[in-house]
């Protein structure tokens, strides 16, 4: 069962448990499951995807649920209008305990891995994201870091952490080593939108269960 933290005939809000596509038509895909208990529950079942989560990646994900919502929320998307918070556990202590991360990324389909590149060219985007750290961990060894996204690029916080000498514990795929831990410790637990009805501000958020090995 997924959890829904919230819906009206307009979006529906759910919490995206990690190991999960956002959509696709497979078991393994959040629309497919929300989609399914929902027409179990006698309610409609289509869903708009307007934005995604890594399949790693616990957290707060939105679906407009007609065309006219997706529209809506997707402009707000694009004119920055979103407000994305995640907790990222980093094997490793950054340089500086807060800061602001802006890199060009290159993200290349056939290998599914972003990287940071040094000049403007075809399929270049620019990234931007700030950070803080909350806490570290007993040994010294993970920190734990509060993102709050400027852009929202293909796996940007795995690779500009990773860029800078550190990754995401258990973030194999960016260089993370074996013994860092069993599950990539990222989770997006807040996030704030407009209503694409009413215009009001909403604000969701969760308790990341797939961090808690870290703690």
């Amino acid at each position: 069962m997924i959890e829904i933290l919230y819906k009206d005939k307009y979006i529906l809000v759910c919490r995206k448990p990690a190991g999960l596509l956002c959509e696709g038509e497979g078991r393994d895909s959040l629309t497919t499951l929300l989609s399914e208990q929902l027409k179990n529950a006698g309610e409609r079942a289509e869903l708009f995807t307007v934005h995604r989560l890594d399949r790693e990646t616990e957290g707060v994900v939105v679906f407009a649920r007609s065309s006219t919502a997706a529209a809506k929320l997707s402009e707000q998307i694009t004119r920055g209008e979103w407000k994305k918070i995640y907790l990222a556990w980093l094997w490793g202590i950054p340089e500086v305990e807060s800061g602001r991360l802006c890199d060009l990324l290159y993200y290349d389909r056939r290998l599914s891995k972003s990287f940071v590149v040094d000049r403007e060219r075809k399929g270049v985007k620019s990234a931007e994201l700030s950070y803080e750290t909350v806490t570290r961990s007993a040994d010294g060894k993970r920190t734990l870091v509060r993102v709050e996204l400027g852009t929202g690029r293909t796996h940007q916080i795995r690779i500009q952490f990773a860029s800078r000498g550190t990754p995401l514990c258990a973030d194999r795929r960016y260089g993370a080593p074996k013994d860092s831990g069993s599950a990539i410790a990222l989770a997006a637990v807040s996030l704030d939108i407009i209503h694409p009805k009413t215009s009001e501000p909403m604000h969701f958020e969760i308790e990341p269960e797939n961090l808690e090995e870290y703690n």
